[in-house]
């Protein structure tokens, strides 16, 4: 087992104008399960790559335990990689694609078929060691794509968005069996994904990239109650947090004719800034008598909960917040009817967000 260090490790591709990855300072424990996440071209998988071997680190290095393989080639660095797409030999059984790279390596067959058929029992792919890769669902083909990373015994797993060719049902399915996977098996794992759905659910801690630069790491709670900034605050959550401009008042933040209440030392942290950004979970919004006037355009009733999507309804002239989209948690039983309006207060004032919006940081 290992840990691994990013220490200002850089990747700047030929023409481009900026770091794909900028100075990354990472470190990932012993056995953790540690998640990168963050939208399309933020730098998560070149991040991964350059762990791997397949990017170069145009600067800054990358250690694995008390080894720097910032220039070692991928055979030498003792990972195993399950790609996005499989990469299973189709003309090779099952058992076959998961000793392959056993078999270059010279393993003894005794050794090989012991390690396969113990990676396959811990698989659930007993009964399909003898079928090819056509023969298999694309849950099944991604399990032997596991397998062939498992037999290998590496001192790290790397793992490039290896759900995102399954259907959301055997997403969930297959995520619970990887985090469950690696807990059992305790190989420190480096995970990418840009659902962050996956990254709250799967990960022990939590790396949000943005633009080559890391934003926040941390476990996914943490991120969720504490994100640093409104980035991060807009990025994790599902649906996302409302994040509305307001003016400093009395007691709070001024949206429209609704004081949203905040803390008094929070605001006191603005200094001299007459205008902040609040973040508003949707379950931390109720319906009441005073509060944000809603335009309601949408309602989703997934059972015991509902979600209220609507426009925001103001003076457009005094403080440009009306048009703006928002999305409330309600009780089913609740539930407006679309094209009413309804008002919406926070249920807790400790758990609104504040942010500078100079800055763009959490206060």
């Amino acid at each position: 087992m290992a840990t691994i260090s990013f220490r200002d490790a850089t990747r700047v591709y030929p023409g481009a104008d900026r770091p794909a990855v900028d100075k990354l300072n990472l470190e990932i424990g012993d056995g953790e399960f540690m998640v990168l996440v963050g939208p399309s071209g933020c730098g998560k998988t070149t991040s991964l790559r350059m762990l791997a071997g397949l990017e170069e680190v145009n600067s800054g290095s990358i250690w694995i335990g008390d080894r720097d393989v910032t220039h070692l080639p991928p055979k030498d660095r003792d990972i195993a990689m399950v790609f996005q797409n499989y990469a299973l030999y189709p003309h090779m059984t099952v058992a076959d694609n998961m000793g392959f790279a056993l078999k270059m390596q010279n393993v003894p067959k005794d050794e090989r078929e012991r390690r396969v058929a113990a990676a396959a029992d811990l698989l659930g792919l007993k009964d399909f060691l003898a079928r090819k890769p056509k023969a298999l669902s694309g849950g099944q083909r991604q399990r032997v794509a596991m397998g062939r990373a498992i037999v290998r015994e590496p001192q790290v797993f790397l793992m490039d968005e290896p759900l995102s060719n399954l259907d959301a049902k055997l997403r969930v399915q297959t995520r619970t069996q990887i985090a469950s996977l690696q807990n059992k098996l305790g190989v420190t794992t480096v995970y990418v994904t840009h659902d962050q759905v996956e990254a709250m659910t799967m990960g022990n801690r939590v790396a949000v990239l943005k633009d080559g630069l890391l934003q926040q790491v941390d476990t996914p709670m943490a991120l969720y109650d504490k994100p640093v900034n409104v980035f991060v605050a807009g990025f994790i959550g599902s649906p996302a947090m409302n994040l509305l401009t307001g003016t400093v008042t009395e007691g709070g933040v001024r949206v429209g004719d609704y004081v949203v209440p905040v803390p008094r030392d929070t605001l006191a942290k603005a200094g001299d800034e007459t205008t902040l950004i609040i973040g508003i979970r949707p379950e931390n919004f109720t319906i009441a008598d005073d509060g944000i006037s809603l335009e309601v355009s949408v309602v989703e009733e997934t059972g015991a909960d509902g979600y209220v999507y609507g426009t925001l309804v103001g003076d457009e002239q005094a403080d440009g917040t009306a048009g703006q989209q928002l999305v409330a948690r309600v009780s089913t039983r609740q539930s407006p009817q679309m094209g009413s309006v309804v008002k919406l207060a926070a249920r807790d004032a400790d758990a609104v967000h504040v942010f500078s919006e100079k800055t763009q940081n959490r206060l």
